[in-house]
């Protein structure tokens, strides 16, 4: 089997996902058109020789509608020739985009592929794809768990509550988050990876002044008599500061097979090395990571302390610092140059956003492996392994 490397790794600045957000005049399809176009400007490969180009979506409604990755290529001028899809593993998405880039690459149905992803959250709101008074689950799942599922923020509280996380340690990990970005931008360690667009070049959503006293004074973003009635255990510690903020964005990487790299002269980046997908409970639904990890790092015939650096995105504070207990990684090699409470986290567009930020801090820190994992929504999550090519 050949191996798959990522030749080049570029992302639009994030901007904060609202009317008024420094990239809400941006068309979703433009946003991405603008990524594919600086990737292969910036590798010098010649879009007539991509196999595919493979995107990630989550509300595929409106302006994101109808295969936005196609129409995203055709704007950035690539030949009609070059084919495109849109998938949906919801905040995974484009991560696992690059999943099946590189499995196509390894298998020998691609020489040269992009893995991207998209969302503009000012324009196509979360949940604009879910009509008012329409069930998207159906009633199989409502007879599976009669009591009913639970949005997204009340399983960050039920989080929080199993492993007995306090506001104090949330609140802490995301003033870290920002402050590790706010470092990063100051040192100029995005520069290499950010396309700048309109005249934005840098992330909106980054408060480097923030502070666990200005965190402190937040009121919960999710509390709910029902629910607080129906699970007790929950203290509502989950704030707009611990979590992460609404985001516009667009990344891509370039992956191509290590004999197709060297042919055209193509330095990589890194080596795909392994991958894992796993379901769980959709009621602690972004737990996921942890077994995720667990199977990635089995499969690869790693431990954690072989591990470098993590990519862990920051869907809430409680997310990543439950996975910290769980699997005893070292938060010093946890999204060290900041993580979605701060940089943002433009659902679709995430995925490939993480790995852009791994294989550029994995070079600049001389790292031999990162991991990058993500929890979705429904219980699911991917997890691969990068190792750098030597």
């Amino acid at each position: 089997m050949r191996d798959a490397v990522i030749v080049e790794a570029v992302r639009t600045p994030v901007g904060k996902g609202r009317p008024n957000g420094s990239l809400a005049h941006v068309h979703p399809v433009e946003l991405l058109a603008h990524t594919l176009r600086t990737l292969v400007e910036r590798s010098g490969v010649d879009p007539a020789l991509i196999d595919d180009v493979i995107g990630g979506t989550v509300d595929q409604v409106g302006e994101q509608a109808m295969n936005t990755t196609r129409y995203a290529v055709l704007s950035a001028g690539f030949p009609e020739t070059v084919p495109a899809t849109t998938v949906d593993r919801q905040c995974g998405s484009s991560q696992q985009a690059v999943h099946f880039a590189a499995q196509g690459v390894m298998s020998g149905a691609y020489d040269i592929v992009v893995a991207c992803g998209v969302e503009s959250m000012s324009r196509v709101p979360m949940w604009s794809n879910v009509p008012a008074g329409k069930d998207p689950f159906g009633p199989g799942v409502a007879a599976r768990y009669p009591e009913g599922l639970v949005p997204q923020g009340i399983s960050a509280e039920l989080i929080a509550a199993k492993w007995s996380i306090g506001r104090e340690e949330m609140d802490a990990f995301a003033v870290s988050s920002h402050r590790k970005a706010a470092a990063a931008w100051a040192a100029g360690r995005f520069d290499a990876q950010v396309a700048p667009l309109d005249g934005v070049g840098r992330d909106e959503s980054v408060r480097p002044g923030t502070t666990a006293e200005i965190l402190a004074g937040l009121k919960p973003a999710y509390y709910d008599p029902g629910f607080a009635e129906r699970f007790p255990q929950i203290e509502w510690n989950v704030t707009a500061g611990n979590a992460s903020p609404i985001n516009d964005g667009a990344s891509a990487v370039l992956v191509t097979s290590g004999e197709t790299a060297a042919r055209l002269g193509l330095r990589p980046l890194a080596r795909l090395h392994s991958f894992a997908v796993t379901g769980s409970d959709p009621l602690l639904m972004l737990t996921g990571v942890i077994p995720a990890t667990e199977k990635v790092l089995r499969r690869a015939g790693l431990g954690i302390g072989d591990i470098d650096l993590f990519e862990v995105n920051e869907a809430f504070s409680s997310v990543v610092l439950a996975w910290r207990q769980e699997t005893g990684a070292d938060l010093g090699r946890v999204n060290v140059n900041g993580g979605a409470i701060a940089l943002g986290h433009p659902l679709g567009a995430s995925g490939t956003r993480l790995t852009t930020t791994l294989v550029h801090a994995m070079r600049e820190r001389g790292a031999r492996f990162g991991l990058q994992t993500m929890c979705e929504a429904g219980g699911l999550a991917n997890a691969m392994i990068l190792e750098a090519v030597r």
